[in-house]
């Protein structure tokens, strides 16, 4: 059994499900497989001060090819997963001005070199963001952010040229790159009618063909018309509408049933109910698994 102390990576998507992703302090990874559920998660933050820890660095070998090493010096982070040190030695630092640099690493310029798509992507609240993916990644990527509904609307001949879309998307169609984890997780417990984000996504789907079809000086992409498929396991977390798991992921004991998973939100079954446990912010925690349990929580009647 999986016990640790493991740094906490968070939670990845296979099309044969979801897995809690860990490593040891040395580096070395692992996972908790949560493809079969209701199943029992229970860990302890090992933090007295909320520290997030460094992720380490990755260089890339090729396309398909990546490795991933730890953090030499077993600090805590300084900006977002990283300390400075590993964050100058990643090769995915090159990754988000490529396209108006022109500078990657022979490996990741391979990465770049294969086809990418671009994509609009409708949270529980109707958020609404333009994103990439390569072709590897291209139902996995929408899977791991949480998308309730989403559309591709172009196949990019590489990578540098799918940047260059998204950016002038941005640009002029004002949609953003990024939504946080946490308004990701909170929408869910009050997520719109299916019907109503498949409309607000397929109306802004049709902004960006729009802009598209103009062309915007840019070669190498093909517009497209063709939606995502999420995980069965999205419409009970939507029915669910629990509310967000009040307890700080920053340190303690917590535990319950996942009942399933929408993106890196689990729906955990506590004794005080079902809530939406966002696991993301494990990302950089230190954990420990085993048979931990939540502390008691003060439920308000008007959380449901």
């Amino acid at each position: 059994m999986l016990t640790g102390p493991f740094l906490c990576h968070g939670v990845s998507w296979s099309r044969s499900g979801p897995s809690l992703a860990i490593a040891t302090p040395q580096g070395v990874p692992t996972s908790m497989q949560l493809t079969q559920l209701p199943t029992f998660l229970g860990f302890r933050v090992l933090s007295d001060r909320g520290e997030r820890f460094c992720l380490g660095y990755a260089k890339v070998l090729g396309p398909t090819d990546r490795r991933a090493f730890p953090c030499p010096e077993q600090t805590t982070a300084a900006r977002g997963y990283q300390c400075g040190p590993c964050f100058a030695r990643d090769d995915f630092r090159f990754m988000h001005d490529v396209h108006r640099s022109g500078v990657a690493p022979d490996g990741l310029a391979a990465y770049l070199a294969q086809e990418h798509w671009l994509y609009v992507a409708t949270f529980a609240d109707g958020s609404t963001k333009v994103g990439t993916a390569s072709h590897r990644s291209k139902w996995s990527r929408l899977t791991e952010q949480g998308a309730v509904v989403a559309r591709y609307v172009a196949h990019a001949d590489d990578g540098r040229v799918v940047r260059v879309l998204e950016d002038a998307v941005t640009r002029h169609a004002g949609l953003p790159q990024a939504v946080r984890s946490a308004a990701k997780t909170a929408a869910l417990a009050r997520p719109l009618a299916e019907v109503e984000l498949d409309n607000v996504n397929e109306e802004a789907a049709g902004v960006v063909r729009g802009l598209l079809a103009e062309g915007m000086d840019i070669d190498g992409f093909t517009a497209v018309e063709e939606q995502w498929r999420p995980p069965e396991s999205w419409k009970r977390i939507l029915a669910a509408r629990a509310p967000v798991y009040p307890p700080s992921l920053e340190s303690g004991d917590h535990g319950g049933t996942v009942q399933a998973l929408l993106g890196q939100t689990a729906l955990l079954d506590v004794a005080e109910g079902q809530f939406l446990l966002n696991l993301a912010l494990l990302r950089g925690r230190r954990i420990e698994l085993g048979e931990f349990r939540s502390p008691p929580i003060a439920v308000q009647d008007e959380l449901f």
